[in-house]
């Protein structure tokens, strides 16, 4: 089962539910696909034993059989190739863009001249390791690199079928989200009983209503705030999974780097409970 594990916005406790939640099972894989800023690996603390370059391929251009017919150009949906005709007896040029291509290789294969090839670009690592029994594996965008979603792709690639799959996504609901949920047996959604939270939960979920994931919630710091979660969660029918109160004792062992079901032991069985949960609500969706 692959479950994803996301929120409408940063610092609602996604982190902390994904990690917490691979703890509480066995047979698991863990992938990080914040690769803007993963983090899972400061509570996880994996050993790391394999590191791989992450690469897409852009365009390069062979001017000698180049005619400038501006084909590659048309095809390019970002933009990542502007083509300069020459003037009279003046040779034309042609410039690529490689942080706006997004490697779909659609300008060498409509290039009538066959001028076009593919070269590698870096754009982050792919590291993988165990901690203890869990499978880890995360990605880390270069610094600088405007699209993540081929590195999250290049991360999910690594996904184990035999094994339960836990995909701790980006915050928010762009590109990067929609690539990490995409393919997801069940979705997570984790927010918090603000204003704020019930916004951007409202977002999310119909992200996921559109992609047609199913999904329940876990409110964390559920003893502060309001009632507004629950009661939007109680109109829309979505399963509230579990409420993490907020505690001190939670906040500190937080804050040293560590799970808190590595000290708070009823919670294994509540995690382990929602895998439970998440089952049941994937078959009452498809039927």
């Amino acid at each position: 089962m692959i479950i994803s594990i996301a929120s409408g916005k940063g610092g609602t406790g996604k982190t902390t539910v994904a990690v917490n939640l691979a703890l509480s099972l066995h047979n698991v894989q863990f992938l990080d696909c914040d690769v803007e800023e993963p983090n899972a690996h400061l509570f996880l603390k994996p050993e790391i034993h394999s590191q791989n370059i992450a690469t897409i391929p852009i365009p390069q251009v062979d001017e000698a059989l180049c005619d400038y017919c501006g084909k590659c150009r048309e095809i390019c949906a970002y933009n990542a190739i502007a083509i300069f005709p020459g003037k009279e007896n003046a040779r034309g040029s042609v410039l690529v863009f490689p942080h706006l291509c997004h490697g779909c290789g659609g300008c060498s294969l409509f290039c009538p001249r066959s001028a076009i090839s593919e070269i590698p670009r870096e754009i982050g690592i792919i590291e993988q390791g165990y901690s203890g029994d869990i499978e880890f594996i995360h990605g880390k965008l270069n610094i600088g690199e405007i699209m993540s979603p081929p590195l999250i792709r290049q991360v999910k690639a690594y996904t184990n079928p035999e094994k339960t799959v836990i995909i701790d996504s980006p915050p928010g609901t762009s590109c990067p989200v929609i690539g990490s949920v995409r393919g997801s047996d069940f979705c997570i959604l984790v927010t918090e009983p603000t204003p704020f939270g019930l916004y951007d939960m409202t977002l999310a979920v119909e992200v996921l209503e559109k992609l047609r994931i199913p999904f329940g919630v876990v409110i964390n710091r559920s003893t502060i705030g309001n009632r507004s979660i629950d009661e939007y969660c109680r109109i829309k029918n979505i399963p509230i999974l579990m409420h993490i109160p907020f505690e001190r004792e939670i906040a500190s062992l937080y804050s040293q780097g560590i799970p808190f079901v590595r000290e708070k032991n009823e919670y294994r069985k509540k995690f382990h409970d929602i895998v439970r949960l998440s089952e049941i609500q994937q078959m009452v969706y498809r039927k």
